[in-house]
């Protein structure tokens, strides 16, 4: 099967040849790279994240943004200003005296009150337009380490290179223009050099500002694309019944299907609730259901057989499907997929999977709790 044609037929999005992806698993891993990066910008640094909270990562990224703005690098810091709220205010002064030009994303006090649910979820780190970065993680302590404990989370992020930082980078000029007003051509996009790489990747950007994405179009569409396997792991599950019937529909027809989401550290409890409410269906199928338990697991990372690999700042839920501005990338690459697949095995050694006969005999209070929550499955 052709993966791309059809792919690029449904969604009506190109692949981009000739990318380099190295996959970041934990801060130990990703933090250095994506400081190094800062360090190394000569002439722009372009940064959108949700989470920028507290914490020593907190100060250091603050501190290498606001001495790139002092060499003289263009520097542009946008925070969605729900998801960054508990950042510490000093750092945006450090920041803004050094000449970073700051930016929120919907504030909250004075934006149309019919669209304050709708954030900005993406998270994208562009230096000098030739290394981007994305994937689950935020700027805020509980993303460093490598997962060792229950106070360092499981994640994983990606370094790309090559023509797939174009995509990338429009998604960040989206939200920046909506933020600030202001369209800046960017004269020095052609400079985006060449790679070795092999990977293709197709790089898809969701609206808040509509009640449909192409995230939905796109999960659907994997979904129906599998010939063998379908790996999904993610921070939030909460897919909606027609994903679940997708999914039942396909475990029927023998696709090997695996899910691998939080169990007892989630910041989240009541989104655990939520996706519980699905699951006597998914297990009467066949689809293999595993909570971490070694820590808060955060990562955003769907497997098609052995070549797709769907990665990103989206979650498999209502919110990233429906209300936030988002950014997943289509990689068709088998060594990505591999290194991918190997970490999600190495994950399932620290996971509990659910016993279907024991779901299906769980106690009534646990029912009732997913009855209460049922109502509110599409705001999380």
């Amino acid at each position: 099967m052709n993966y791309q044609h059809v792919l690029e037929q449904t969604i009506g999005v190109p692949f981009t040849e000739g990318n380099k992806v190295a996959i970041l698993k934990n801060g130990d891993e990703i933090f250095p790279a994506m400081l190094s990066a800062i360090d190394a910008s000569k002439s722009s640094i372009d940064f959108l994240t949700f989470v920028y909270w507290q914490g020593n990562i907190a100060k250091v990224f603050a501190q290498s943004l606001a001495t790139k703005a002092e060499e003289g690098v263009d520097v542009k810091v946008l925070l969605d200003s729900y998801g960054a709220l508990p950042m510490n205010k000093d750092l945006i002064t450090l920041m803004e005296n050094s000449g970073v030009h700051v930016v929120w994303f919907r504030p909250l006090m004075r934006w149309k009150v019919w669209k304050a649910d709708n954030r900005t979820h993406r998270k994208i780190l562009i230096c000098d337009n030739q290394i981007a970065f994305t994937g689950g993680v935020g700027i805020a302590e509980e993303w460093e380490g490598d997962a060792r404990n229950s106070s360092e989370w499981r994640d994983t992020h990606f370094r790309i290179e090559g023509p797939a930082v174009l995509g990338m980078k429009s998604g960040f000029i989206e939200n920046w223009i909506e933020s600030n007003d202001a369209l800046e051509l960017d004269l020095f996009a052609d400079q985006i050099p060449e790679t070795n790489g092999s990977t293709l990747i197709q790089t898809i950007r969701t609206s808040s500002s509509v009640r449909w994405s192409d995230i939905v179009l796109l999960y659907q569409s994997l979904i129906k694309l599998a010939q063998k396997r379908i790996i999904i792991c993610t921070a939030y599950f909460n897919p909606d019944q027609e994903l679940v019937t997708l999914l039942c529909e396909r475990a029927s027809e023998g696709i090997d299907i695996r899910v691998l989401i939080p169990g007892e550290h989630t910041d989240q409890r009541i989104t655990k609730l939520a996706a519980e409410d699905v699951f006597e269906d998914l297990l009467s199928h066949g689809i293999q259901i595993s909570y971490y338990t070694k820590t808060m697991m955060h990562a955003k990372v769907m497997l098609i057989d052995e070549e797709l690999s769907c990665i990103g700042s989206a979650n498999f839920n209502h919110r990233s499907m429906l209300k936030d501005d988002e950014i997943n990338l289509v990689l068709l690459d088998k060594g990505i997929n591999y290194t991918l697949y190997q970490h999600f095995e190495e994950d399932l050694q620290y996971s509990k999977p659910v016993d279907p006969a024991r779901w299906k005999k769980r106690h009534i209070f646990r029912r009732i709790t997913e009855a209460l929550v049922k109502p509110f499955k599409q705001e999380v």
